[in-house]
């Protein structure tokens, strides 16, 4: 206050402060203050004050907000009046200085107004004097203008004259053109509207059908109507292919597609080549890229939208977001003159110019049909020849980098050339339309004839020699095709590993990147033929092993199997001669000017493929349904097997012809080929190897011995690629590392029981990066995404490894994931060179398609065999917990025994069903577990508690995944065989061969050593199981392996001379119709089969054959239904549906289609067998119709065979008045009675049941007892069954101890065993145990382990 009364001039003192802050008018005392005029003296006592350290705002605020105020304006008046001082003088001064400046402007106007007027003077006799000046030059002008409409004149006459030339050639040709205009338009719009969809091949098909049809119709039509020549120009086409669309025709058309459909474009593109296409295309227009996944995805839309800028949305799936709906039907409307569109909740401007792409990965999407209608659909698919023809690029810019340098530059002149022509051209056209007044002073017209008379001739004269030297570039560039086809065959054989496994994904600039590595990296030559030869074999080795290190094993020989074929299919027999000739030794340096000398006029031989369409064809189908063979006249062979062996004969004449004949002449010689141990090394009788190819001989082995195809496959690939091909070298992080870069992730797939973590975590010790330091783990799970992604970001930026575990079980993380690895693959984003993203994940659907793509795939198996399971089993066990047991010895027995144990019950898997019903996945955890359990009982208990130890391993430990009864039966005895008494007795034997024991107590290196002298590969006696079951083995293995190459086939096309696959459908689909009888009917029964009881009950098998019937006639209606439909579909006449198309693929396959399986009773065989089979269920049950109860049931011919079984115990129970739950069936094989045929009379109690088979065992008729298996011989009859209800009779449970005299064997349904498991626990595959006398010397367990089993049904 002492300031502000300073300032105001009033008292500092306390009454003058209370005085001045009491009056009204103080605030308007502080505004209207003459701070103009502050005296020197007052602001020298102000100063005192301002100078104060306490004199501040904030100081002051602290104190009062009001005071606050004060202190400021104090400060402010202080700061004004030091201002003050220097302005005043400063404005006094300007105040002078403005006086002045009017006064000289007053004079300078004076001056100014003189100078005018004289100006003015002066300007009108310049206007007097360019007036006459113009006078003369406009008759000067005139006679100039006359003299140059005589030389433009002749010019004119001279440049028209040309161009008239070329206007009636034109016109001539646009009067053709206007002619054929309709049909060529209208084929163009059918094709636009309607083939984007299809295929190359298909496509043709369509063109060449609709142009006929025009033709039968009058409707003129180019001969060689196509989209490119109705709706494209060469230029505009060179544009799309620098931008990267290929030059194939399919993919011009999808160029044009894209570019003149009226609906926005869904391109199928699985090899990203719209997607690059589009960007290059797009990328001067300011293109939006999206996914719709992106959150911000529709505000991107509205942006470009408004903007006109292009959008392209990046793997979409098979349904859109409808929020897009409004856009992709284009529905813009105009309100108040403005053009709209209703995108979400808002309107949205609409830019003409907007565009829209969508792309999707998916090889093969199914789209609706409110889809289709709303997109065109287009299929961008890699074809082979544009990959070809993109790897021939590739090839010769590395082999003749002069020639395709050469070629680009030809291409791009011409294209220039041809597009300035046709520029001049269209400017001549414009300026005659455009011209006005005489045309004669068009002088731009004028100069432009002129011009284009004379670049017009240059650039005619330069297009035809550039078109001559680029089509002598093409006739060199062709010699280098060859590498390109076997390129281009590699990269579809690798494409196609997508259908069998879901993480064998690879895209095409993987591969890509591998041919052209190859093509650095194989054996240069001089020699061009020498060169190509190395060149291929390199690129197909090269991709095998590449490829070969992402596989699981057993896919491996699959892979080596499909390059084989794929390769001989492509290759000629002249190629392979001359393939073969191409030796290391030295050849004619003029070996290429020899070739280019050959004769014009020799007409070249076309060469038939090494693999032709027809014995492909057979190979992989075998024999048709509707073949019929004729009569057997070699006895050793099964009728099956004659009847594909005359098959084959028929179908391929030209290298079998007599094969039948000469085998019935040498049968001996025939059976002793077809027994050794490799038919396919083995040379034929009578001379054949000489007259078959390498693939016919296999077709021919694998009828004969169907379980020896796998290895004669594995001989065939070695006769064909070599040795190399047959067995893929083993990887390691050192071999692979080299390849990897930090854009790169390398992804590890995982299999049951196999980890990389330790392999993984050696080789960065050894690398330098040391766990938990540079290499950091996460374990992928419930919110672990983030810590991951800030784990990989550190990383990124500092040259860490990261390696995220189990990213199958992180499914809601995956995006992320993806989003991730694409970003860390982008250029412009920094990653630190050393870094390394590693992956592991077990084979999942859910796994990103982009990252398995772009990644480095590793498998990882776990060793296969006993004595690698028991080996690995053995490392894992410390020193220190092996001699820790204060029992050594029955404690280190029982561990092995243990171990032993733990490698039967896994490798008993690759059996099957004869292992097990189910597969379990036993790990780790399951034998660490029983191994904590035995050291508990051994230290505990004074004694070993034998029925303890085996009760808490077998039922708990390793019982607890075992869902099927019989498959825990099958679990116990094998674990009896190791948990006994005997064990601890240095003579006792696992195996009846004594190859495998428990070694007598040592230290752990003394087991180790053991294990080390074990077979590499066991025999099925140490599973207890009978010879036969490694054919069994082999047979699977061989099924797999063919049911997998069918999966992966396209369609199969008619060979040369053969039906279409719709004639051959269509014709098998009526053959099949003819036969099927009508439904059964319940009116024709026999007299008294469904009369009722004195009580008013049905008969019991009575009402199990109602309810049969009614199940096959619900099957015999969908049977014939789908005939129907499907030959309606073959014509046109209703839509192949998918489930329609399925079943004509299955015809085609030999498979029961999936539409009637749904309905049908289970059975695992091919379509011509099910429909033998189906015809002899429903005359079964025919009979029993018509013709009452038979005298034996055919169990085989039920569809649920377990309600007859109980059919029958009600029967029994309703006539002896016996509650059923007492009832039991006891079993008798019937002596002599073979089948039904043999059967005279029905017994009085119980049923007679025939059709049984045995499967990995044989009745012995003479003893009458089960016994073992013939070799080779894997299911044999069973005689008939008396199936008898008896009262009080139990069967003995299934983990009884074992019975020395009888077996109580599954029945199943069908071989597979497994089905869906019952509240009861037992399969629906399974229908009763039958209890079979036994073999003397054997018990129930030895059967238990040969997996010996009843079926109702065998697979023929």
């Amino acid at each position: 206050m002492e300031a502000v009364l300073t300032l105001l001039k009033e008292k500092t003192d306390w009454a003058s402060a209370r005085k001045v802050l009491g009056d009204t008018g103080f605030m308007k005392r502080l505004f209207e203050f003459d701070k103009d005029n502050i005296s020197p003296k007052t602001l020298k006592r102000l100063e005192k004050f301002v100078n104060r350290e306490d004199f501040t705002p904030e100081i002051v605020q602290s104190q009062s907000q009001a005071a606050k105020s004060l202190c400021m304006w104090c400060r402010a008046m202080h700061v004004y009046a030091g201002v003050e001082k220097v302005v005043r003088p400063k404005r006094k001064a300007l105040a002078e200085a403005e006086a002045s400046l009017a006064a000289t402007l007053a004079a300078l106007k004076e001056k100014q107004q003189f100078l005018q007027d004289v100006q003015d003077k002066v300007a009108q006799l310049e206007k007097d004097l360019a007036k006459a000046e113009a006078e003369s030059q406009s008759l000067k002008d005139q006679a100039q203008l006359t003299e140059d409409r005589l030389v433009r004149a002749e010019k004119l006459t001279s440049g028209l004259a040309d161009e008239a030339v070329r206007w009636k050639s034109t016109a001539e040709s646009l009067g053709d053109q206007r002619e054929l205009l309709v049909g060529d338009v209208f084929v163009s719009a059918a094709c636009i509207s309607y083939f984007g969809a299809f295929n190359g091949a298909y496509r043709d098909e369509l063109v060449d059908l609709w142009t006929s049809r025009c033709r039968e119709l009058g409707v003129p039509v180019s001969e060689n109507c196509s989209l490119k020549n109705t709706l494209a120009s060469p230029v505009e086409i060179r544009e799309w292919n620098i931008w990267g669309l290929p030059s194939d025709d399919v993919s011009v058309d999808n160029g044009i597609l894209v570019t003149r459909g009226r609906r926005w474009p869904l391109m199928i593109d699985p090899q990203a080549q719209a997607n690059t296409w589009v960007k290059n295309m797009e990328q001067k227009n300011a293109l939006k890229i999206i996914k719709l996944t992106d959150g911000n995805y529709l505000r991107t839309m509205e942006n470009s939208i408004r903007n006109g800028t292009p959008v392209l949305v990046e793997d979409i799936g098979e349904t859109l977001d409808p929020a897009l709906e409004p856009i992709l039907q284009k529905a813009v409307f105009v309100q108040n003159g403005r053009t709209l569109i209703r995108l979400g909740d808002t309107d949205v401007d609409y830019d003409p110019n907007f565009k829209f792409y969508l792309t999707t990965k998916m090889p093969n999407p199914h789209y609706l049909p409110e889809v289709c209608i709303k997109v065109t659909i287009i299929n961008f698919t890699v074809t082979i020849k544009g990959l070809e023809d993109q790897l021939l690029g590739d090839v010769v810019r590395k082999e003749r980098p002069d020639l395709e340098e050469a070629k680009d530059r030809l291409v791009l002149s011409i294209s220039n050339d041809k597009k300035q022509l046709k520029d001049l051209e269209d400017k001549i056209l414009r300026l005659l339309k455009e011209s006005e007044g005489n045309i004669l002073d068009d002088v731009d017209l004028i100069k432009t004839l002129e011009t284009s008379k004379t670049t017009s001739t240059m650039i005619n004269g330069r297009v035809k020699e550039a078109e001559q030297t680029e089509a002598s570039i093409n006739e060199t560039r062709e010699k280098y095709r060859p590498a390109a086809i076997r390129g281009s065959i590699l990269y579809f054989v690798v494409a196609d590993l997508a259908l069998i496994g879901p993480m064998y994904q690879y895209s095409l600039n993987f591969f890509m990147k591998l041919f052209n590595q190859c093509i650095d990296n194989s054996e240069p030559s001089e020699r061009l033929r020498k060169r190509l030869k190395n060149l291929m074999s390199y690129t197909t080795y090269f991709v095998y092993v590449s490829v070969c290190r992402g596989l699981f094993e057993e896919h491996k020989l699959l892979f080596s199997l499909l390059v084989c074929t794929s390769i001989m299919r492509v290759m000629t027999v002249q190629e392979k001669i001359d393939e073969a000739n191409v030796g290391d030794a030295e050849e004619s340096d003029d070996e290429d000017e020899e070739e280019e000398a050959k004769p014009e006029d020799a007409a070249p031989v076309e060469s038939p493929a090494v693999i032709e369409a027809r014995e492909w064809n057979v190979f992989l189908r075998g024999t048709p349904l509707n073949y019929e063979a004729p009569a057997k006249t070699v006895e050793w062979l099964t009728d099956a097997v004659w009847r594909n062996v005359c098959y084959l004969e028929t179908d391929l004449p030209d290298y079998l012809t007599g094969f039948t004949a000469d085998m019935a002449a040498k049968s001996a010689e025939f059976e002793a080929w077809a027994e050794s141990d490799s038919p396919f090394q083995e040379p034929m009788p009578g001379g054949w190897d000489d007259k078959l190819t390498y693939f016919i001989k296999l077709a021919v082995v694998k009828v004969f011995k169907e379980d020896k195809a796998v290895a004669s496959a594995q001989q065939y690939i070695g006769a064909e690629l070599g040795k190399a091909f047959t067995e893929a070298p083993p990887w390691t992080l050192d071999d692979v590392f080299p390849d990897t870069n930090s854009r790169v992730p390398i992804i590890f797939i995982l299999s049951t029981g196999a980890d990389p973590t330790a392999m993984l975590q050696r080789f960065a010790t050894k690398m330098g990066w040391v766990p938990g330091e540079r290499l950091h783990f996460c374990s992928l799970g419930q919110g672990q995404g983030p810590i991951a992604e800030e784990m990989v970001s550190k990383a990124q930026d500092n040259g860490d490894w990261v390696c995220l575990q189990n990213c199958h079980v992180a499914s809601s993380w995956m995006l992320s994931l993806e989003a991730m690895v694409n970003n860390m693959s982008q250029d412009y984003n920094p990653v630190h060179e050393d870094f390394r993203l590693w992956l592991t994940s077990m084979p999942a659907a859910i796994f990103p398609v982009l990252v398995l793509q772009n990644g480095i795939k590793l498998t990882n198996e776990p060793p296969k065999g006993v004595r690698a399971n028991m080996k690995r089993t053995f490392n894992d066990i410390q020193e220190e917990v092996w001699e820790g047991c204060s029992k050594p010895q029955p404690y280190k027995k029982l561990v092995f025994a243990l171990s032993t144990f733990h490698a039967i019950i896994q490798e008993r898997r690759k059996f099957g069903p004869l292992g097990w019903n189910i597969r379990y996945e036993f790990n780790a955890s399951d034998i660490e577990c029983s191994m904590l359990t035995l050291r508990m009982f051994l230290e505990e208990q004074d004694e070993i508690p034998w029925a303890a130890l085996v009760y808490v391993t077998g039922q708990i430990n390793y019982g607890g995944r075992v869902t099927d009864d019989l498959d825990r039966r099958c679990l116990m005895s094998i674990l009896k065989k190791y948990y006994l008494p005997n064990i601890l007795d240095d003579s006792y034997r696992f195996t009846p061969s004594g190859t495998y024991y428990a070694p007598p107590e040592g230290d752990l290196f003394s087991f180790r050593d053991y294990l080390e002298q074990l077979p590499l590969t066991e025999a099925p006696e140490v599973f207890g199981m009978h010879p036969n079951a490694n054919i069994t083995f082999q047979l699977q293995e061989t099924r797999k392996m063919m049911d997998t190459m069918l999966s992966i086939q396209p369609r199969a096309t008619s060979a040369e001379g053969g039906k279409s696959p719709d004639e051959i459908v269509a014709a098998l689909a009526a053959e099949i119709e003819s036969n099927i009888a009508p439904p059964l009917d319940l009116d024709d029964a026999c007299p008294g089969l469904f009369d009722r009881t004195a009580s008013g009950q049905l008969k019991s098998l009575s009402v199990v054959l109602g309810q049969e019937i009614e199940r096959f006639n619900k099957l015999t209606r969908r049977v014939l239904s789908s005939l129907k439909e499907l030959q309606k579909a073959i014509k046109g006449v209703v839509v192949m549906t998918g489930e329609l198309e399925q079943m004509y693929t299955d015809f085609l396959n030999n498979k029961v289609p999936g539409l009637w399986e749904k309905v049908a009773y289970p059975s695992l065989k091919p379509l011509g067998g099910w429909i033998v089979d189906y015809h002899r269920r429903i005359d079964f049950m025919r009979t029993w119709l018509t013709k009452g109860n038979p005298k034996s049931y055919w169990l085989s011919g039920f569809f649920f065979p377990q309600g007859f079984m109980t059919g029958v115990l009600q029967e029994h129970a309703r006539k002896y008045q016996q509650p059923i739950d007492a009832l039991n069936f006891n079993f008798q094989v019937l002596e002599g009675k073979e089948t039904a045929e043999d059967i005279t009379e029905a017994p009085e109690d119980g049923v007679l049941i025939d059709g049984l088979y045995v499967d990995n065992a044989r009745w012995n008729r003479e003893m009458k007892y089960l016994d073992e298996s013939d070799p080779g011989v894997m299911i044999s009859n069973l005689p008939v069954v008396h199936f008898v209800p008896v009262m009080g009779y139990y069967p003995p449970p299934l983990l009884a101890p074992a019975d020395p005299k009888e077996y109580q064997c599954p029945l199943y349904k069908t071989s597979v065993r497994a089905g869906i498991l019952s509240t009861t626990g037992q399969s629906t595959n399974f229908v009763i145990c039958v209890g079979l006398p036994i073999r003397p010397g054997t018990d129930s367990d030895f059967w238990v382990l040969q997996g010996v089993a009843l079926l109702c049904a065998t697979n023929d």
